[in-house]
């Protein structure tokens, strides 16, 4: 082909001086046209087409393609490869430009499979990721390895296409800088393994809620990579972890709370200590009206009217004055805060926002300076944190106003109020 174009440049009056660089420059040309010609085609007109059968198609995975633009980097072949082809047939092979164009065309090609074998990967992580309920392969972490591995690859590949030498070669000196390489590369070699661990342990898939205090997150995990793992906290900030510090510090996991269905509510309550005092039968009548006490106030009331005619049977002996001061020392006696106690128990039970299923208990800590603090430990029958927020908001709001309807008082210190009210 070189001699057709030598010929005819001869016989349009070309200058036999400039005759062999103007046929090299002139078959240059003809092969990058062509090539622009064939990206034109394969871009603009056979991709397009394949494009809308992408759209109209039924299919999912293969819009992936497209986003990831898988299609168009592999038009990008089909020039790349016509260069190589058409440049021995059309320049020849003897001449500086033919090598160097040849070698220029290998080295992009290389590259470009490169891109090619990166989007098809990323098209794999995307499916796995719509299509996987559990997500605890840690695809991520491997497909950035595979990425690295195939770059080294590629880049190896390159260097001996330009030095003329087998890849095997440049492998084989790979082995002196084995130390170089594990220092350089040591956070990935760390993470890989930690993302191998975390994986078959099942601890943190993306999408989980974690906190990691020593790093200030607390929020969802958005992807766990080969040497950091990103955390979206709930003000939309992103925190970046190193991924062996899932392994190397201890952090908390809130996927068995959406697992179960259910949040638990663990509040106080301080009583004033000085509030607390025993009921007396007309005070006991009046919460009999309560509907949530009805059974309760019942079972007591046997319970101290048998305690007190047994007592009553060891102190006839004694004067009336003795058995007076004995009866009040001897005898049961409900007392308010105990009243309280199991109000706060039925309200739960009844209550349609608490989970009658797991643990639901009102008791009694340790006394305090502040008082007596009284702990409510239920779960609420949602995960969302709005609604969740409301539930328990709603259940102390109506603990807090009922309070004194017990003769109780909720401790707080004493506000500049409480002192111009008692001036």
């Amino acid at each position: 082909m070189n001699e057709l174009i030598s010929i005819w440049l001869s016989e349009q009056g070309f200058s036999a001086k400039y005759l062999a660089s103007g046929a090299t420059s002139l078959g240059i040309c003809l092969i990058f046209l062509l090539a622009a010609l064939s990206y034109y085609l394969a871009k603009h007109q056979v991709l397009a087409l394949i494009n809308k059968v992408i759209i109209n198609s039924k299919n999912t995975w293969d819009d992936t393609l497209m986003e990831h633009g898988v299609l168009s980097r592999m038009a990008m072949l089909l020039p790349l490869v016509l260069v190589l082809f058409l440049t021995p047939f059309i320049i020849g092979t003897s001449s500086v430009a033919s090598t160097l164009l040849m070698l220029f065309s290998k080295v992009l090609l290389t590259f470009q499979i490169s891109r090619c074998i990166s989007a098809l990967l990323n098209v794999s992580k995307n499916i796995y990721q719509e299509s996987a309920k559990q997500r605890f392969l840690p695809l991520s972490a491997i497909i950035q390895i595979i990425k690295l591995a195939l770059y080294l690859v590629t880049a190896i590949v390159i260097l001996s296409l330009i030095i003329n030498r087998s890849p095997v070669y440049l492998l084989s000196g790979l082995g002196a800088l084995t130390a170089v390489l594990l220092l350089v590369f040591q956070d990935t070699i760390k993470g890989l393994v930690a993302s191998i661990q975390i994986s078959a342990n099942r601890m943190v898939v993306a999408g989980d809620w974690i906190e990691l205090p020593k790093y200030g997150a607390d929020g969802d995990v958005i992807e766990i990579g080969l040497s950091t793992v990103k955390i979206e906290n709930f003000d939309k900030t992103i925190t970046t972890v190193p991924t062996y510090a899932l392994i190397s510090d201890s952090f908390k996991n809130w996927r068995n709370m959406y697992n179960t269905g259910g949040r638990r509510i663990k509040r106080t309550i301080i009583i004033d200590i000085g509030s607390i005092g025993f009921y007396s039968a007309a005070q006991i009548n009046k919460l009999t009206n309560a509907h949530l006490l009805q059974s309760y106030l019942s079972d007591k009331k046997q319970e101290l009217a048998k305690n007190e005619q047994d007592n009553n049977s060891e102190q006839e002996s004694n004067s009336d004055e003795i058995a007076q001061s004995l009866s009040a020392l001897n005898n049961r006696q409900l007392t308010n805060i105990g009243t309280f106690r199991a109000y706060i128990t039925k309200y739960l039970q009844q209550n349609s926002f608490i989970r009658d299923d797991l643990t639901c208990m009102v008791r009694q800590l340790a006394a305090t300076q502040t008082g007596l603090p009284l702990e409510i430990y239920c779960f609420a029958n949602t995960t969302n944190w709005p609604e969740y927020e409301a539930i328990q908001a709603d259940i102390f709001d109506h603990l807090f106003a009922i309070a004194p309807q017990f003769d109780l008082r909720i401790f707080q210190h004493p506000s500049g109020y409480d002192w111009q009210k008692n001036a």
